[in-house]
């Protein structure tokens, strides 16, 4: 994110911002649902409310994504940022140790990883935010525009304020060439498709990942409504800060590589690293520590659900349903030391191409990827009791073959401008080579899988009975909070508001 906020700017914090809101939505109308059907994994849910067979696949899909997308590239920016700061010699090696932690931490089970979160997180928080106050005093510096922050700041405005624009506009032209203005407005629109994703995937993309996966959810699960509900909202007052702690050192390090001070960052993604150089040494480590709290969470998290997942929906029901709680234990354990090497299999010479690919974007994309059949599965599910099990059998085919068909055939069989989409086309140097891309935004793409998916699903589930005989019970007072969870709510929509007002 800070390496889009190099790129972007200011417009990629809707990524976070909006899953303030998602929270909400989340904490009010999926939680409640959740722990009244006792659902403590989510193909589990798939299994209650649908079938065995959309549990299944959908156990095998979550693996492949949290394997070969988020694991790997968690593990592959977090040692491409740590090495930037020892001198850009050790990536082996800092791939090795964080991989280790993970996996210390992982093995301790939930409970550890809980606590070491907290700490983790906190850490994250002051380090970060001391890393940010030190990136805006060093831009007041360089660029001598006085002391502080605050100076830093108002230089960061008055140099780039086509940084701080949250809504971009839509490119004059669809084909850019290298070395012109309008290539970089393309590949910026590509990856935030101004108003229009706000009407697309930037839902799906929040909505799914804070209420409908494994990683994020499994921490709330084990609670009591209130406690989760109180938690959630926590979570997504924190998201409205995420900004100025990951995205604003971004855009300092934009402003200083513009003016000339940054002459050795090689990409967006060195970003952070890149302004942590300036750190003087004491400062530094705590930065580091802070930015390998965050990676070590990351992974030991992702680490879990793929345990959690694999025990429990898979090895469980398919390979062992007799197996004992301690073999259970250890079949986790395993899980995950598989998982931990293959990730570093895929990493240790970047073979899935994250680092070409922008690390933020790879992870948004290719989770795109399943995204609209699951949210759609998920959704239908929990609030139309007349879905059926084949309608979201289709639903999660559909939806992935949704997604591959409009990133990666829909412009050669319709052309690059429909009344559905525009498609665009830019170059860029990769290894040495100049690419010529010719893509949708993702976001897009998204918003359109997801639409097709659930009327395809409405329809079918149309065909079966008025109310389906596994729909879960929900009553209004399931959805009731305390006053002073509503006050926790209108604080964080009114900062919301206030904050889109700003900088729109």
């Amino acid at each position: 994110m800070s390496g889009e906020g190099f790129f972007v700017g200011t417009a990629v914090a809707a990524y976070e911002w909006i899953a303030a809101l998602a929270l909400i939505i989340i904490a009010i109308w999926f939680i409640p649902i959740y722990l009244k059907n006792k659902i403590y994994t989510m193909p589990q849910f798939l299994k209650t409310r649908y079938n065995e067979t959309v549990a299944l696949i959908m156990a095998v899909f979550w693996l492949f994504l949290y394997v070969f997308v988020n694991l790997t590239s968690i593990l592959y920016l977090g040692a491409v940022a740590i090495n930037g700061l020892l001198g850009g010699e050790y990536l082996h090696a800092i791939m090795l140790a964080l991989a280790v932690c993970a996996l210390i931490i992982t093995l301790g089970g939930m409970k550890v990883i809980g606590y070491t979160d907290v700490i983790q997180v906190a850490v994250l928080i002051v380090g970060g935010l001391a890393t940010t106050y030190l990136a805006l005093t060093i831009v007041a510096e360089k660029l001598g525009v006085g002391q502080g922050a605050i100076a830093g700041f108002k230089a960061l405005l008055q140099d780039s304020p086509e940084h701080f624009k949250m809504i971009l506009d839509k490119p004059t032209g669809t084909v850019g060439k290298i070395d012109t203005p309008l290539n970089l407005e393309i590949q910026k629109y590509v990856v935030l498709p101004g108003i229009a994703m706000y009407f697309a995937g930037q839902w799906i993309v929040n909505l799914n990942y804070w209420g409908c996966n494994q990683y994020i959810t499994q921490r709330a699960l084990g609670a009591d409504l209130q406690t989760a509900r109180t938690g959630i909202l926590f979570a997504g007052f924190l998201k409205l800060m995420m900004p100025i702690i990951v995205m604003l050192p971004g855009i300092a390090a934009w402003v200083l590589y513009k003016n000339g001070h940054l002459p050795q960052l090689a990409s967006k993604d060195g970003a952070y690293s890149a302004i942590l150089g300036f750190l003087p040494n004491g400062l530094q480590g705590l930065a580091i520590a802070a930015l390998t709290a965050a990676i070590i969470a990351s992974l030991a998290g992702k680490l879990n659900s793929i345990s959690t997942i694999y025990t429990l929906d898979i090895h469980k029901k398919y390979v062992n349903k007799n197996v004992d709680e301690t073999k259970m234990v250890w079949i986790g354990r395993m899980t995950v030391v598989a998982a931990i090497i293959i990730s570093l299999i895929f990493t240790w010479e970047d073979l899935l191409g994250i680092g070409g690919e922008g690390g933020f974007t790879f992870i948004q994309k290719y989770t795109g990827f399943i995204s609209p059949g699951v949210f759609a599965m998920f959704i239908l599910g929990m609030f139309w009791k007349r879905t059926t099990g084949t309608a979201a059998l289709v639903g999660v085919i559909l939806g992935f073959a949704l997604a591959i068909f409009f990133n990666n055939y829909a412009v050669d069989l319709f052309g690059r401008e429909t009344w559905m989409y525009t498609a665009f086309e830019y170059q860029k140097m990769e290894k040495g080579e100049l690419k010529t891309i010719v893509e949708i935004p993702f976001l897009i793409n998204m918003g359109w899988s997801f639409f097709i998916t659930v009327a395809t699903m409405i329809g079918i589930s149309l065909a079966g009975p008025k109310v389906n005989p596994k729909a879960f019970e929900i009553d209004s007072s399931m959805f009731k909070v305390k006053p002073a969870t509503l006050v926790l709510i209108v604080i964080t929509l009114m900062i919301l508001a206030a904050l889109y007002i700003k900088f729109w």
